[in-house]
């Protein structure tokens, strides 16, 4: 007994990760590449949220939603920067701790804040007329609050309680820390930690998920009953949205598969481009789906000030 306490308490200071692969020289081309993402990530992200091109409540969403995707990318890249150049794989307990804090409030942020952005866009093509004073810029900043407090609050609570339990192990299976990898080490009664995480898991992912199933029901009752026009306002509203949505979702579940079921036999290449889709593809995609619909949003409005100008010219020539 007190050989395995001394085991504990040696191993739980730090954590090894095991998935790293000894590629040699390669490292450096891995760490360029990755370094690049990195950079074309924070660029694409940080040139769209200093654009103020829309003065209204969905820019604010999608504000969030650009911060999100910073907040996990550095979450993830600059400890994979300094993994792939080091030889020895290893985390302190505190810094893993951290870095679970940080990909999970983001992953959880993601989802919530697209579920809001669902509620937004019903609001948008349901209540065309009525949407500045049912979506106003004050409820746009509380709705963020909300989801970002609720998020982190409830994450906190996971991570108190997993930072309490005696570990036997300190290998994690993955690229990074994972929050299930890390209680499956434990030595130590789980119980209360299961309960509370499958609350946790329910509330993350039935809440938002009842809002998107109301609010697209919503959205395709109004467009099977309404103009072309209507149909076509839907299509090019929601289109960057639900793209969003599912690669996210997809990311999500490629995650899961790869820390809850064995993937020995699933060639190491493709075991880590699943562990690392959805903090990877996410924060590239949103800039350019949503980037285009900014840009598509900002041409119309120029056409539409030309056409008054030119109306004006008009009105001025013929007094």
């Amino acid at each position: 007994m007190a050989t395995l306490k001394m085991m504990v308490n040696s191993t739980s200071s730090y954590f090894i990760l095991s998935t790293y692969l000894n590629v040699g020289t390669l490292k450096y081309l891995y760490f360029m590449l990755t370094a690049v993402l990195y950079i074309v990530i924070i660029t694409a992200n940080t040139s769209l949220i200093v654009n103020r091109s829309l003065h209204e409540p969905m820019y604010l969403f999608l504000c969030s939603l650009f911060v999100n995707e910073l907040y996990g990318s550095t979450g993830l890249f600059p400890f994979l920067l300094v993994q792939i150049l080091s030889d020895i794989h290893t985390v302190s307990a505190s810094l893993c701790f951290l870095q679970i804090f940080c990909l999970y409030t983001y992953a959880n942020v993601e989802f919530s804040n697209l579920a809001v952005m669902s509620y937004d866009r019903y609001l948008a093509i349901c209540y065309p007329l009525q949407y500045n004073t049912r979506m106003t810029t004050n409820k746009a900043f509380i709705l963020i609050i909300v989801v970002w407090l609720y998020c982190c609050v409830r994450f906190l609570i996971t991570l108190s309680l997993n930072i309490r339990l005696t570990l036997c192990g300190n290998t994690i299976n993955s690229l990074y820390c994972d929050n299930y990898i890390v209680v499956k080490l434990a030595c130590s009664d789980i119980k209360v930690n299961n309960i509370y995480g499958l609350f946790s898991i329910s509330l993350s992912i039935l809440v938002p998920l009842v809002l998107i199933l109301f609010s697209y029901m919503r959205i395709l009752k109004v467009c099977f009953s309404g103009s072309k026009q209507t149909r076509q306002k839907a299509v090019s509203t929601c289109t960057p949205h639900l793209t969003s949505l599912l690669n996210f979702s997809f990311g999500c579940c490629f995650e899961i598969l790869q820390s809850r079921f064995d993937m020995t036999s699933v060639p190491s290449v493709l075991c880590i481009i699943l562990s690392l889709y959805f903090v990877i593809i996410q924060p590239l995609l949103n800039p350019v789906m949503y980037g285009l619909q900014m840009s598509k949003i900002r041409n119309t409005c120029k056409h539409v000030l030309r056409y008054k100008m030119f109306q004006r010219v008009v009105a001025g020539d013929n007094h």
